[in-house]
């Protein structure tokens, strides 16, 4: 019998693939844009994790209270925090609650609670283990418990479906706002600790940006990364993103090609470099470039006017000039206001 331990706990994870999966026997689930979580419970004692292990109780208190509330001695919850804020969710308000003023947090925790939105169940009530049963059981169960604590406000089920048609609606909805993606999971499968055992799908889309600046790579004079930029309405060249992953064989021609363009104004409006409470390491250097290359590349979220993730250099695009690259261009995809709104309601 597989027995979770918080301190030695490895959530199963995703691998990205291309498409969804076909055939019988797939649960599909909407990829929330959050911060998965994993909540454990022994008698009193509640504790909140990051899935990287990281302790995540001192910055979401609603949420330890609210497992805490629970009539259950034993609990292990695997799900995602998200803030909602009018119609949408904010990784921005997520990403403010990692302060290091407690008074910080407990202000924010009171003006912007957070949710825990459940879509596992690991261990139950009783202190009965579940990891090694299969998801259609653990889903059962998790509907059970669910059932006998849906009043409470911090806490949300999330949706699934058996239906291939119903996970593509929510693919074609991922993107630009609450979704990340689909999750395709195995019926018959346990719950399979540290491993990707479960599937990823996420909608591709692309947009022609200006390269407004570069980083260095770490300790080196070799391009690390591009940094992506469009035009807001003020006619200011904002900074959306970066896209890296550059081969050893285009670095000749790609210092050229960006030295030539060395000192120019670079991004205009909102510029890199700024403090980032997700990732302390971040490297706030950066070489202004005159806006005058345009590179198409790949991605798949954008937030708050900004790519969420590292996007993929596609092509350079010489036929376009700068001034082309704004976001009216950017496409902007249909959130899924109706299901989250479905789902705030109960």
């Amino acid at each position: 019998m597989t027995r979770v331990v918080p301190g030695a706990f490895h959530p199963m994870e995703a691998r990205i693939v291309e498409a969804l999966p076909q055939g019988k026997g797939w649960q599909f689930e909407p990829k929330w844009d959050g911060f998965r979580c994993l909540a454990f419970r022994e008698g009193a004692d509640v504790e909140l994790r990051a899935k990287s292990g990281k302790p995540l109780t001192r910055y979401f208190p609603e949420i330890a209270s609210a497992v805490a509330r629970l009539r259950a001695k034993f609990l292990a919850l695997d799900g995602e925090l998200l803030i909602p804020l009018g119609n949408d969710l904010s990784f921005d308000a997520l990403q403010m609650r990692l302060h290091p003023a407690q008074s910080r947090i407990d202000k924010l925790s009171r003006e912007t609670p957070a949710i825990f939105m459940l879509f596992d169940i690991l261990r139950g009530p009783d202190g009965a283990e579940f990891a090694d049963r299969p998801l259609v059981e653990r889903r059962k169960l998790l509907e059970e418990l669910y059932s006998t604590f849906a009043r409470d406000a911090r806490f949300r089920l999330s949706p699934r479906t058996g239906q291939l048609a119903g996970a593509k609606k929510w693919l074609g909805q991922a993107g630009g706002g609450a979704l990340d993606g689909v999750i395709a999971k195995r019926l018959d499968e346990p719950y399979r600790l540290g491993e990707r055992a479960m599937l990823k799908i996420k909608c591709l889309r692309t947009a022609d940006c200006v390269v407004g600046g570069f980083r260095y790579a770490t300790g080196s004079k070799d391009i690390g990364s591009l940094l992506l930029g469009l035009y807001n309405q003020q006619g200011l060249l904002d900074h959306v993103g970066f896209t890296s992953g550059i081969s050893d064989r285009d670095q000749p021609s790609l210092k050229k090609k960006l030295l030539r363009l060395r000192g120019g104004t670079g991004f205009t409006g909102n510029a890199p470099g700024g403090p980032s409470r997700w990732s302390t390491e971040r490297n706030a250097q950066w070489e202004k470039l005159k806006p005058a290359l345009v590179a198409e590349v790949r991605y798949d979220h954008v937030t708050a006017n900004r790519f969420r993730h590292g996007t993929k250099f596609l092509r350079w695009r010489p036929d376009k000039s700068a001034a082309q690259c704004t976001f009216d261009h950017l496409c902007r995809e249909a959130r899924p206001a109706k299901l989250l709104q479905q789902i705030l309601r109960k």
